[in-house]
């Protein structure tokens, strides 16, 4: 495909790219803001990418940083986590533990198997999988459940991309077959899951839930679902995103909040959050950049574990940012997210940004001791939500001491957060290019399309200045963070969920009550960089001491 608009002369070049910083820069002075733009794109404006020899002329960079856009795009559209930007979030002196133990779950030893197949739907994985191990139930009628479920609901929804019926059955009925000779992979043996459709399945479509794409395939397998594959997971379906990571718009529609039909179910994890909300699935994957796993969590009623940013893999998933893009599980408990998070953990030579670091979650620690801050602020006067606190007055029953403490940066995090746009406008730069952003269903001022072209009017030389305030911000965070085990917070209160997912920081987003009208409320727990078994240590005691996540929509309890 051709390229449009392609520019005439050397002199229109250059008048091009001068007029673009002129604009750049005065648009930064005037809004007060920063306005991103891609470092590629940059480069391909003003010629910033070139060799020592070609500096004798503007015109000989140009073109050859056009042929190096042509081999990123290329190996881009391959390899959707390569190249990359590699950010590494890792504080001055901060190296993680690697030391791995062996997992203890606390899982009973039995379970009672409902009558009803819609009580078995709503069952947590850490029971379904002691189900399966005790054989009262095989792999193969629990998927088939699922698949009915999403048959019969999934309309009504708008959540789902690709029902994966028969690969799903085939690798249920190996899995009960390993069961009876033996053998038996871990908690996730033969238990049904689904993904975000921005994970790449090979001989599936991959969508990124977006028009221009919802055709395209890859031929690979993302990391995190082989790694479920192996551990017994059974891939049943692909489900919504917003269009390239935001909201719940996609190309097929809007997916629906199980618990209000007239609302949307927020994302960009949509048709994740929704299907496990709704009893389709029992936990499913999705991604965080800026809230896409806290906020569908939030609103679908469910409980969802954004993990430290660079301790799962993302290789086969689409980069939106490739400094802030993190893998998680949404399901119906924290013990769930802790056993999928197990699985998912671990360093992938095929992706730069993993780090090595160990996991180490058992059910014997002691609660008790980890020290405990919240920050008080944000449960007092007209900030402050009965059922936020209603979790500091569980916490407080269960002998937890808690320790009031001020979020406060010398960094706003606001206008570094404009580093996502700089790198999303970098990930789909062709899409802009070709003007197939036209085809995207959402076209307001603030949408995708909009936004990448937008991004191209300041110079990378903002974005680095945002790199170093950010760096800035991730000590001070650090700083702040290292005095406590696990801090309690509204999830939307004040600047946290900015903050956080710059400095890549683990949170835990519970389900905590509802609203007067019954939508769904949450509380987050935040914890220091790659010690999210502490997250579950206290999430797991509010949710064994509270009933909130066990509560079902009522049009889909059936």
């Amino acid at each position: 495909m051709q390229r449009k608009n392609h520019l005439p002369s050397s002199a229109f070049l250059l008048l091009v790219a001068i007029a673009f910083l002129t604009l750049g820069f005065t648009l930064g002075r005037k809004v007060g803001e920063i306005t991103p733009i891609s470092i590629e794109a940059a480069a391909d404006l003003i010629g910033l990418s070139f060799s020592p020899s070609e500096k004798d002329s503007m015109i000989n960079a140009l073109t050859t940083q056009r042929g190096n856009f042509e081999i990123l795009r290329k190996t881009t559209l391959a390899n959707s986590v390569s190249p990359s930007l590699v950010f590494n979030p890792l504080p001055q002196g901060f190296y993680p533990n690697q030391d791995q133990n062996l997992y203890d779950w606390g899982l009973p030893a039995s379970v009672q198997l409902p009558d009803k197949e819609s009580d078995i739907a709503y069952l947590p994985v850490n029971q379904l999988a002691v189900l399966i191990k005790t054989k009262k139930i095989t792999s193969e009628r629990l998927t088939k459940i699922y698949l009915n479920r999403i048959k019969t609901y999934s309309d009504t929804l708008q959540c789902l991309i690709t029902l994966l019926e028969a690969p799903a059955l085939e690798k249920a009925r190996a899995m009960d077959q390993e069961l009876a000779a033996g053998k038996y992979r871990g908690p996730l043996h033969g238990i049904p899951y689904g993904i975000k459709d921005l994970l790449s399945v090979k001989g599936t479509k991959t969508t990124w839930g977006a028009e221009p794409y919802k055709n395209q395939s890859f031929d690979e397998t993302a990391t995190v679902v082989q790694k479920l594959d192996e551990a017994g997971g059974v891939l049943v379906a692909k489900f919504t995103l917003g269009a390239l990571a935001m909201g719940d718009v996609w190309y097929g529609g809007v997916t629906k909040n199980p618990w209000n039909l007239n609302q949307g179910s927020s994302g960009s994890s949509a048709g994740s959050s929704a299907a496990v909300s709704a009893g389709l699935i029992p936990f499913a994957l999705g991604t965080e950049t800026l809230g896409s796993i806290v906020s569908p969590s939030t609103r679908n009623g469910v409980t969802g574990l954004r993990p430290t940013f660079g301790r799962v893999s993302k290789y086969g998933a689409m980069a939106l940012s490739w400094s802030m893009d993190k893998i998680g599980p949404i399901s119906r408990s924290v013990l769930d997210n802790a056993i999928v998070l197990a699985v998912l953990n671990g360093k992938d030579e095929k992706d730069a940004s993993t780090i090595p670091a160990a996991f180490n979650y058992s059910a014997k620690s002691d609660v008790k001791k980890l020290k405990v801050g919240y920050f008080n602020a944000f449960f007092e006067g007209n900030r402050a939500s009965k059922n936020d606190q209603a979790v500091l007055e569980v916490l407080k029953a269960q002998g937890i001491e808690l320790h009031p403490l001020e979020l406060k940066t010398s960094m706003n995090p606001g206008p570094i957060t404009n580093m996502l746009i700089v790198e999303g406008a970098a990930a789909f730069d062709e899409l802009t290019r070709l003007d197939l952003d036209d085809q995207m269903v959402a076209q307001r001022k603030n949408s995708w399309p909009n936004i990448f072209r937008a991004a191209r009017f300041i110079p990378g030389v903002e974005y680095v200045q945002m790199s170093r305030q950010r760096s800035l911000l991730i000590e001070e965070m650090h700083e702040l963070m290292k005095g406590y085990d696990v801090i309690v917070t509204p999830s939307f209160a004040g600047q946290q969920l900015q903050i956080t997912n710059l400095t890549g920081h683990p949170a835990l987003c519970m389900p905590n009550g509802f609203t007067d009208n019954g939508s769904p409320t949450s509380i987050t727990l935040l914890a220091n960089l790659f010690e999210e078994e502490k997250l579950i240590m206290l999430g797991r005691l509010i949710q064994e001491n509270t009933d909130w996540q066990a509560k079902r929509p009522p049009m889909f309890d059936r």
